[in-house]
């Protein structure tokens, strides 16, 4: 029947014409479907899920020093560049680098796994899996923000950088702080959203990453979006340093950072992906039966 046929199947009707080396040609052309790249995404989750706790954690840590990379080439950027307008726009290519190190490295970040951890948890739609889920959160995240604290404790009691560059930091620390806890909320679904579309990004293409992780994270900090991971970087080094409070930077950006964080990347592009090829995941069990 018409409505049976396979994707291949009608490939090869568009291929009428073609030589076989042009067909072949089209068929490696064409982009995966977004079921083939939930799957792809969805069996990446299911094995983070299961890896042990030192493989999570010490690869959390190392994503938080990594990620701080980013927190330390914009305020150098900045440091070296002249006063204009377009400064900040400049400056703001260096918050890329820390992201290009972490998951280029393939190491662990707590937003990458909102959106992979999430996707085995909607299709299971077991509690062990959710247990399994909230257990890979905690530990990378507290894993992340250790390796803040270790990158921000060494960038604010070593002389590792000019006071040119510290003075940046410094700016950055008041610019991100400056927001009110619903502006960190609100600016945080933006980045779990960008964060998350990253992810489904690459798991659809493995050529370009470079550029895709360097554009998308550079937007993040040109609209002024937080982050809760290289964000925390900036946040401990204030603290360390006096430019806030403690309790300003729990209260006032990592619980509204980390909420917005959440809701971008899990309850809006995790659960509407899934609803974009539910109908054909459902469709391809049921002809497997």
């Amino acid at each position: 029947m018409a409505g049976n046929e396979t994707v291949d199947q009608k490939t090869a009707e568009v291929g009428e014409g073609l030589s076989r080396a042009e067909v072949k040609h089209v068929k490696e052309s064409r982009r995966p479907r977004a079921a083939v790249v939930y799957e792809i995404v969805r069996t990446e989750g299911e094995a983070e899920l299961i890896r042990p706790f030192s493989a999570l954690w010490w690869s959390g840590v190392a994503a938080g020093i990594s990620i701080g990379f980013s927190f330390l080439t914009e305020a150098a950027l900045a440091a070296h560049l002249p006063l204009s307008e377009w400064r900040p726009i400049i400056a703001k290519l260096g918050y890329a680098v820390g992201f290009l190190i972490v998951i280029l490295g393939r190491q662990q970040l707590f937003t990458e796994n909102v959106l992979t951890a999430v996707l085995p948890v909607i299709s299971r739609r077991k509690l062990d899996w959710l247990i399994s889920m909230i257990r890979l959160w905690g530990i990378v995240l507290a894993a992340n923000v250790v390796g803040c604290f270790v990158f921000a404790l060494a960038m604010a009691s070593l002389p590792i950088v000019g006071s040119d560059v510290s003075k940046e930091m410094h700016e950055i620390v008041v610019h991100l702080m400056a927001n009110s806890p619903w502006e960190m909320f609100a600016k945080g679904i933006g980045a779990g959203w960008v964060i998350a579309a990253l992810v489904w990004i690459l798991a659809s293409n493995d050529d370009l990453q470079f550029f895709v992780i360097g554009l998308l994270t550079y937007l993040i900090a040109l609209f002024g979006f937080t982050h809760i991971v290289a964000g925390s970087a900036e946040a401990i080094y204030g603290v360390l340093t006096g430019a806030t409070s403690v309790t300003q930077a729990f209260f006032g950006f990592f619980l509204p950072t980390l909420a917005g964080n959440i809701f971008g990347g899990t309850i809006l592009f995790s659960v509407l992906s899934y609803a974009q090829v539910r109908e054909e995941i459902s469709a391809s069990r049921r002809a497997r039966r």
